[in-house]
């Protein structure tokens, strides 16, 4: 009898793995908009769609192990139709989240040399082009590789500074400045009366979205039924602390008219170096911050694209998709993608600046995520009734009318955060609101009708799972 393969993958490394796709330090200015606010946006989020995320991917992703998550759990629930919809829209969301997410690591790195190059186009393309195809090629080596990265790269690049960010605040509260926003109940809970005031809650969904991820990688652990909720769990916990106090701690520093959706973490570290006269540590703080931003590039490149090698075995895509190289990754499928992505990043030359081309394409993203979530949230109740049957290690409490409790607060926040991702920010010039709502409504009808088009022209030899060889 062989010996069994030893599992690349433990609690830890699982739980490096959540932080590094979610705890993304560049969504930090963008809540720290909100100043003291940003509290009551958080418990909202946590309590109406962290929560129901976790727990329904716990229990999917113990019933349903095998590889293909998001899409096995729709195809299961709804048919294979709509698990190709879904794990495409989940997908070509980062297709279109890339480049923001790059665009911050750009602004970051502009501090290595010249602060003002983070709000320089040009700049911001180069170093988009270079980190996207550096980590796509990274990928092309395995996951062995990649957890390396992860591991270090978010202990480096997102915890560290993520603490120092917290110390930099109290440092500048005992020094004798004065906090940014004011600490009263007025400021805490937001002014709703107008709906461009809190667009920037549908950035915050999008920024708590990837829990579900992970589960690609659930046969990698070693006890994937004990171990997945467990790391889940963790995460979420240093997640929500590290988005609540490293915002606050932005806004505590930075006045909201002058933050950077892209450079606003590194802003607020010059401020407090200035102030101390230790400005040369700027740059070294970049250098730690920068491996951080990558880890996450590498595990979004690496996770939806797997799944999305699953459907094209299954032929809902032709065979150039279902190519593997000798590291079992999915090659053809990241080159695709990287060259849609370098495509789109082309908007950063196009729009009035680098905050408001970030902004509408977190729009997009955040609007295409929720259309992933409300597939997950319908699925997840369908498959409590139509597959009972599948034992699930673990379950959201309460049975049938618990899942209808927490699935129907997940449907009902995706919904409410979709539609308002329709409304421009007050704080961003964005162009005519023809123009931006024109944009958001054409490109979803465009990206999330393509599998659609593409499963009804699909062909029955796109199914004979063809696996070539690199040479």
């Amino acid at each position: 009898m062989s010996k069994p393969t030893k599992k690349m993958l433990t609690v830890f490394s699982l739980v490096m793995v959540n932080i590094s796709l979610i705890a993304a330090l560049r969504g930090l200015p963008t809540m720290a908009e909100y100043g003291f606010s940003i509290i009551f946006f958080l418990i909202l989020a946590v309590v109406i769609f962290l929560i129901p995320v976790a727990l329904i991917s716990a229990e999917l992703a113990t019933g349903w192990p095998e590889s293909g998550a998001i899409y096995v759990w729709v195809k299961e629930a709804l048919g294979e139709r709509w698990g190709f919809v879904a794990i495409w829209t989940q997908w070509i969301q980062n297709v279109v989240f890339y480049p923001t997410a790059l665009a911050a690591i750009a602004a970051t790195a502009a501090f290595l040399y010249k602060p003002e190059l983070a709000t320089n186009p040009l700049f911001t393309i180069v170093i988009i082009f270079v980190v996207y195809w550096g980590a796509t090629f990274i990928n092309f080596r395995g996951l062995k590789i990649s957890t390396i990265f992860t591991n270090v790269g978010t202990v480096l690049g997102v915890l560290v500074p993520g603490v120092l960010l917290m110390v930099c605040a109290a440092i500048w509260l005992a020094t004798g400045h004065s906090s940014a926003i004011e600490f009263s109940w007025a400021s805490f809970v937001p002014n709703m009366s107008n709906l461009s005031n809190i667009v920037f809650l549908t950035g915050v969904f999008l920024f708590f979205a990837g829990m579900e991820v992970s589960a690609v990688h659930v046969k990698e652990v070693g006890n994937p039924k004990k171990d997945y909720p467990k790391a889940i769990f963790i995460s979420s916990v240093i997640i929500v602390a590290i988005f609540a106090l490293g915002s606050l701690a932005i806004a505590i520093i930075t006045p909201a008219n002058e933050i950077s959706l892209t450079a606003g973490i590194m802003q607020t570290f010059m401020s407090v170096f200035k102030s101390l006269n230790v400005l040369w540590l700027v740059p070294v703080i970049a250098i730690v911050a920068i491996p951080g931003m990558i880890a996450q590039i590498l595990n979004w490149i690496a996770g939806p694209s797997k799944a999305l090698l699953v459907t094209a075995k299954d032929g809902c895509l032709p065979p150039f998709f279902q190519h593997i190289n000798k590291h079992g990754m999915q090659t053809h499928i990241f080159i695709t993608q990287g060259v849609v992505v370098s495509i789109i990043s082309l908007v950063f030359v196009i729009l009035p600046s680098v905050s408001s081309s970030f902004w509408i394409l977190t729009a997009l993203a955040a609007q295409m995520y929720l259309i992933v979530y409300l597939f997950m949230f319908v699925s997840a109740i369908v498959l409590k009734y139509k597959r009972a049957d599948v034992k699930r290690a673990y379950t959201v409490p309460g049975g049938k009318i618990g899942m209808w409790i927490v699935g129907g607060v997940g449907i009902a926040a995706a919904l409410f955060a979709f539609f308002l991702g329709y409304v421009p920010p007050a704080e961003l010039e964005t162009g005519s609101i023809f123009f931006y709502v024109g944009f958001l409504v054409v490109s979803l009808l465009i990206l999330v009708g393509a599998p659609l088009l593409i499963y009804a022209l699909r062909k029955p030899s796109w199914a004979k799972k063809v696996e070539l060889k690199e040479k």
